[in-house]
């Protein structure tokens, strides 16, 4: 079990990871990034996991690295373990993207810094109207592109939005964040959890193998032309189109029924046993 936040995974195989620091505003330690990182490699293989939702306990989501725990004991650090740590700060982001199972970021108060960069290499982020987002990297003295950040930013809101986010480190509140395309729910505060728990769980007890062949396309499409990606999607889709989850789709039409697909059917069978 984590030592640094808490984890619950419910019959429907929704993974609820909890940053549980609220007096630090749920600032990140050293053994914070450590064990998420680890986590979320491992949850690769957890058959028990079919989706994943984060938020913080308390009136933050995650403000960021802490400034004493990490920011202070830095200085006194050689340049190698500086490398160490901010190459263990992107794996912890790579390993979400490379996660193939899906993530909701549940944004009920402040992200800011790594907290920020956290809620965006999540796959769909659920916001309420009082909570806010900054790459504040700047704001520092460090540079806005830290933690993968200039390589997702600009995919999810476009080049000219994700420069002026990450130049200016600007607070950023909900309703701009939603303008801008980061946000995709935007709720009122007290529905920020569970609307966030609900578009966990319809993934979780969805179709599992096209869900995680739809994240894999999307990373791996953002460096592709035109031409690769249909070619990917073409190959694939032939995959599905021959698989358990389609051919349910059409019986449960030709039944006049709801489909039950892998998710629901692997959590049916984890609770029968």
């Amino acid at each position: 079990m984590p030592e640094t936040f808490r984890e619950t995974i419910d019959a429907d195989g929704v993974a609820t990871i909890t940053l549980d620091r609220p007096e630090r505003l749920n600032a990140l330690t050293f053994a914070v990034y450590r064990e998420l990182t680890d986590r979320f490699a491992s949850m690769q293989d957890d058959e028990r996991v079919h989706a994943v939702l984060i938020t913080g306990e308390g009136r933050a989501f995650c403000s960021g690295g802490d400034v004493h725990d990490i920011i202070g004991a830095l200085f006194d650090r050689s340049e190698a373990e500086t490398l160490a740590f901010t190459r263990m700060t992107g794996e912890l982001i790579a390993n979400m993207r490379k996660l193939s199972k899906p993530i909701v970021a549940s944004i009920h108060g402040t992200a800011a810094g790594a907290g920020a960069v956290i809620a965006l290499a999540s796959d769909l982020r659920v916001m309420s109207t009082s909570a806010s987002i900054a790459f504040l990297f700047t704001h520092v003295g460090l540079t806005g592109a830290d933690m993968g950040a200039g390589f997702l930013l600009p995919r999810v809101i476009g080049a000219g939005r994700a420069t002026e986010l990450l130049m200016l480190g600007e607070k950023v509140d909900a309703a701009t964040a939603d303008r801008y395309g980061l946000v995709t729910r935007l709720v009122e505060p007290d529905q920020c959890l569970p609307v966030a728990q609900d578009l966990a769980r319809k993934l979780a007890t969805g179709p599992l193998a096209a869900l995680a062949t739809t994240k894999r396309c999307i990373n791996a499409e953002w460096t592709m032309d035109l031409d690769e990606a249909i070619e990917l999607e073409a190959q694939v889709q032939k995959d599905h189109l021959r698989g358990d989850d389609h051919r349910e789709f059409h019986a449960s039409f030709v039944d006049k029924r709801r489909p039950v697909f892998s998710g629901a059917k692997r959590t049916s069978t984890a609770s029968e046993d």
